[in-house]
């Protein structure tokens, strides 16, 4: 099988519900770095094999196969074919794996993985109606069915999690997401974007205002933390533990090495190996811990051997059960803030995330990163790459 490479990795900033990217088209925000991956990467678009796109709540603005309309949108060729796909909140990094597979299978010579998420335009529920069941009776003879902040809180009592240690870890969240951004990390990774104006009736003014920064950074103390009201009764996780309901894309473009080369591309990276795995669709979050073990199991690697990690911070007890199981070095881990500070767009968190790992592992001179993600449903999503 060919070695199958990155090329490019870039994302958009992330916006807050209701904040800085809310007044863009889901589908123009996802051309806008679908746009950028191609004019940075400096290839050919009609090259290109095909386009696999995440997004969960594929309703409203969202329908009609968004990674398609999207790549139209930018003005690409229409001769390139694009697929939208749904792992919940893993969807983008599994519509990476997925063009990953057409690559190394030999399908295409390149393709892009990408995913966007508008939930100030498409809120979470939108794709199906009030009252109807997502579980029926069928479903329930075998599991319970829990919400994700049920999955969060049974993480925490069976990892013995406790409030203290969910608020130091939103306060690590979001020094290390200030840092990054004091410090320029994220310089070579964003696309900025600009936004339509629109006034109080929500009316476009036909003027523009650019966005370039994350925009789910709160300047805060454990203190300020600790006097938050838990998300559920008795729980042991607040808003400022769990991550942030946000507007955001990001887009990565594979190929092989010999494309690569063939067209003088220096690639930034490759992917060791990737994987989708079910995990218990009751405690509902622990796919991360069981994506790790698969990967690195099957690479014969060691969790020494990984330099960065990104693991949604969907909430503080899935990073921490994790790392109860996994025993990282937690320096590597979300060392630029993670979604309680930064956000989670859902569809589009995968692509982001492999975006700052790529990027990150060249900032700091490192060899291999981690992208692991939990799902609605009880998924675990794993990507492992190698800086080139």
């Amino acid at each position: 099988m060919s070695e199958i490479v990155i090329v490019e990795a870039v994302r958009s900033p992330v916006g807050r519900r209701g904040g800085e990217l809310s007044n863009i088209h889901p589908s123009d925000l996802l051309s806008e770095v679908q746009t950028a991956l191609i004019e940075r990467s400096g290839v050919d678009p009609s090259t290109i094999g095909q386009v696999v796109g995440g997004c969960v709540s594929q309703a409203g603005e969202q329908t009609a196969n968004i990674a398609r309309t999207a790549w139209l949108a930018a003005g690409m060729p229409l001769t390139v074919a694009a697929t939208t796909v749904d792992a919940q909140c893993g969807s983008s990094q599994q519509a990476i794996s997925l063009a990953y597979g057409l690559v190394a299978s030999g399908v295409v010579d390149s393709a892009v993985g990408c995913g966007v998420e508008s939930m100030t335009r498409n809120p979470m529920g939108s794709s199906y109606k009030k009252g109807q069941l997502t579980a029926t009776p069928r479903y329930k003879d075998h599991y319970e069915y829990t919400s994700q902040f049920q999955g969060a809180e049974l993480l925490a009592k069976k990892w013995n999690i406790t409030r203290e240690e969910c608020d130091e870890f939103g306060l690590r969240s979001q020094t290390n997401a200030a840092r990054a951004w004091e410090e320029d990390r994220f310089a070579t990774q964003i696309v900025e974007v600009d936004v339509p104006v629109v006034d109080e009736d929500g009316t476009a003014t036909g003027q523009t205002q650019r966005v370039s920064k994350d925009g789910g950074i709160r300047p805060t103390t454990l203190e300020a933390l600790s006097q938050l009201s838990p998300v559920m009764d008795d729980g042991v996780h607040t808003a400022g533990a769990s991550s942030q309901i946000s507007d955001g894309s990001g887009a990565v473009l594979m190929m092989t090495a010999e494309k690569a080369a063939e067209q003088g591309l220096k690639p930034l990276g490759r992917i060791v190996d990737t994987c989708l795995v079910g995990s218990d669709p009751v405690l509902m979050l622990t796919g991360p811990i069981e994506a790790t073990h698969h990967l690195l199991e099957r690479n014969q690697m060691n969790m020494s051997d990984i330099d960065v990690v990104e693991i949604n911070e969907a909430f503080a007890s899935v990073v921490l059960a994790w790392a109860r199981e996994m025993n990282p070095d937690m320096d590597s881990v979300n060392p630029n803030g993670g979604a309680i500070a930064l956000g989670h767009p859902l569809g589009g968190t995968g692509s982001i995330l492999m975006t700052k790992a790529l990027h990150e592992l060249h900032r700091a001179d490192k060899e291999f990163g981690l992208v692991t993600m939990c799902c609605g449903g009880g998924l675990g999503t794993g990507t492992i790459i190698q800086r080139m």
